[in-house]
């Protein structure tokens, strides 16, 4: 027998967030202590508001085939939310409920790209995109930023980025990896940019929305000339400590919509109906459910930015949203040490998780090598310790 996948699976790499999550797994089996700072999920719990939610959905028997889309009322909740924080007005024929964010935006990327196309991606860019543009057929274009402009791409280099064939733009503000977020104006003048093509869509990456320490969140599809052009995805995962209910879902032109709804009917049909429901209620309630998570993680923020900081090699700017420092570590590369030499973000992730114990994610699988993601969702005691152990071990190298 012939034991051989698919070519389309070869457009396939293992995500690298999950990769060092299960190597830490594994080190943590051998009777390692490690510290995991590599996965993008709130150490909090769910809210009792939602769980009763959960709860009564089962009682109600919500435990049947759905709409592909989504239920009626769920959808109405999320349009009433996007009306209410975002003063974005759609219909419930407009939103498609999808298992998680990143079903979410698979469906919009399958509907919408052919192998002819062109993706826009800025690095540092969360891991999936790209694998998703791979599987797609499409050409990847990367904007490459770093961290003297805080991550974020700029208007002169979207323009010399687009061409006739670009069909997708990513957009991800609050962004993972860099936390950065645009601010009004920014996201304005790429508006700009982006008004006078003839074909370009906007994916519109809202996820940490309720994650932010500065400006009020600011929604691409508000800007002027953009709802038409914009697929908004986001989802209840990182807000409201949901990682589990894999529940995401996009809001977008009736044309877009119903695309993705066709597709997700080919695959998944809808999301879970308790999930659904325990989301309606986590939408009803909105930013204030999720704030004091919001407050916890802006403290410890502070923290990291301060304890990094002050490690040697680190450079590490102020980001103002999600849970994610990306501190370029680039001044370390060439140090040794008994395994090896370091030469990117990757091989100090490595380094760290064997000599220190501690998982974090290097940045050559967001499209940045210099750097390295670590992730502050975790109590301060932890991040302390965790921080206190990559100073050892970075002291322990030979420069």
């Amino acid at each position: 027998m012939e034991v051989q996948t698919s070519r389309l699976l070869g457009r396939l790499s293992e995500s690298a967030t999950l990769a060092m999550s299960r190597m830490a797994r594994e080190l943590k089996s051998e009777g390692r202590d490690i510290i995991s700072l590599s996965l993008g999920e709130p150490d909090f719990d769910t809210p009792d508001p939602i769980k009763e939610a959960a709860c009564q959905a089962i009682a109600d028997n919500y435990t049947h085939y759905m709409p592909v889309p989504g239920y009626l009322e769920v959808r109405e909740a999320i349009c009433k939310k996007l009306l209410r924080d975002n003063g974005l007005e759609y219909t419930p024929s407009q939103i498609v409920i999808s298992t998680g964010a990143k079903q979410s935006l698979m469906n919009t990327v399958l509907s919408l790209v052919d192998e002819h196309d062109e993706v826009i991606l800025a690095s540092p860019y969360w891991v999936s995109y790209a694998d998703m543009v791979n599987l797609s057929g499409a050409t990847l274009v990367d904007i490459k930023t770093g961290i003297s402009s805080d991550f974020k791409m700029t208007p002169a280099q979207l323009k010399a980025a687009l061409t006739p064939r670009t069909r997708l733009i990513f957009l991800n503000s609050p962004c993972n990896p860099s936390g950065s977020v645009y601010s009004l104006e920014e996201l304005e003048a790429l508006a700009a940019v982006i008004d006078g093509h003839q074909r370009a869509l906007v994916i519109a990456d809202e996820i940490y929305e309720y994650i932010q320490f500065g400006e009020p969140h600011v929604s691409f599809a508000g800007i002027n000339g953009m709802m038409d052009r914009t697929i908004t995805v986001n989802g209840v995962s990182k807000g409201f400590a949901m990682t589990g209910w894999r529940i995401g879902y996009i809001a977008a032109p009736q044309w877009i919509a119903a695309a993705c709804s066709k597709l997700q009917g080919q695959f998944t049909s809808g999301a879970s109906g308790i999930s659904q429901k325990a989301a309606q209620a986590a939408v009803e309630h909105g930013a204030p459910l999720a704030e004091a998570m919001r407050v916890e993680f802006g403290k410890r923020r502070e923290i990291m930015i301060e304890l990094l900081g002050a490690v040697r090699g680190f450079q590490v700017n102020h980001p103002t949203g999600a849970f994610y420092l990306f501190p370029d570590v680039s001044e370390l590369f060439g140090a040794q040490h008994a395994g090896g030499t370091i030469n990117s973000g990757q091989d100090l992730a490595m380094y760290l998780l064997k000599n220190a114990g501690v998982a974090t994610v290097g940045g050559d699988a967001f499209g940045s090598p210099d750097c390295l993601r670590i992730s502050y969702a975790a109590g301060e005691s932890t991040l302390r310790e965790a921080v206190r152990r990559i100073s050892v071990s970075i002291e322990e190298l030979s420069f």
